[in-house]
């Protein structure tokens, strides 16, 4: 069989050496490559895909456009999927950010938490705060460059029940927040890192290039609670191997693949 992660740009991700590793952990004679995709050729892509093809990892700028395409199988309507898995040529979608997230943040024992700070307002900022409102934040507030840009992520968080707003990068912080997410490039908030970090109790980064992230070095530094892009990373490509094949695989096995295939780079 085969499998495949696909967006664009596309030859950054380091989905293949984790699914890789869980083939051979589980004895799978199944390949996975990455192929870039662009938004305008995902149904074409789509409509290609042979009969031989089991499952797609999906990354930006797709996971929003798939949603369109093929309705979910069950879970949030958060009109974000980042998995698709195919029986029998019908493709079903899957959003496994959701559930990684919140066991991401598990494995590092972040919880109790009621609020969070989310820079970024696209589709893994949804999914973040959609993750957040099942563990009991109940008030989000999403920090970027435009607030209009941020208007679907704030809509699901109000829908999930939290409070939720959004304001530019350049307004001061009025408050100290239980959580700070960064779903942006390193060098969007480079500038206020420490001042962000200091508005924290604990720090969630999704972002692994560079790795490790200026953010996560600063909450290392400031001794606090975090959860790095490699965490989310692992716990949703974990999922996904098992959507996709059945078998499950611990979530350590991905990361330790993640991590040698960057320090190979």
């Amino acid at each position: 069989m085969r499998c495949a992660v696909i967006g664009s740009p596309i030859a950054h991700s380091l989905s293949p050496a984790m699914h890789r590793a869980a083939y051979a952990e589980l004895g799978l004679d199944w390949t996975y490559e990455a192929v870039l995709v662009e938004e305008d050729g995902l149904q074409e892509f789509l409509s290609s895909l042979g009969d031989d093809v089991r499952g797609l990892s999906v990354t930006a700028p797709l996971k929003r456009r798939l949603a369109e395409l093929v309705e979910p199988d069950g879970g949030p309507p958060l009109g974000v999927v980042n998995t698709v898995v195919i029986d029998d040529g019908m493709p079903s979608t899957y959003n496994t950010d959701v559930p990684g997230a919140v066991s991401a943040l598990a494995e590092r024992g972040i919880t109790n938490l009621m609020t969070a700070r989310i820079l970024g307002g696209g589709a893994t900022a949804a999914s973040v705060a959609y993750a957040l409102s099942t563990i009991g934040v109940t008030q989000v507030e999403f920090v970027v460059r435009d607030p209009a840009r941020a208007a679907a992520a704030v809509d699901i968080a109000t829908t999930a029940g939290m409070a939720a707003s959004a304001r530019k990068l350049d307004e001061p912080l009025l408050d100290r927040v239980d959580l700070l997410v960064s779903t942006v490039p390193a060098d969007v908030a480079n500038g206020q890192v420490h001042e962000l970090v200091a508005a924290s109790r604990a720090v969630f980064d999704v972002v692994y290039d560079p790795w490790p992230s200026h953010l996560i070095e600063v909450a290392v530094e400031a001794d606090l609670p975090h959860v790095t892009g490699i965490d989310l990373l692992a716990h949703q490509a974990a999922l996904q191997v098992e959507l996709m094949t059945g078998d499950s695989v611990d979530p350590q096995l991905l990361r330790e693949a993640a991590l040698g295939e960057l320090g190979s780079r």
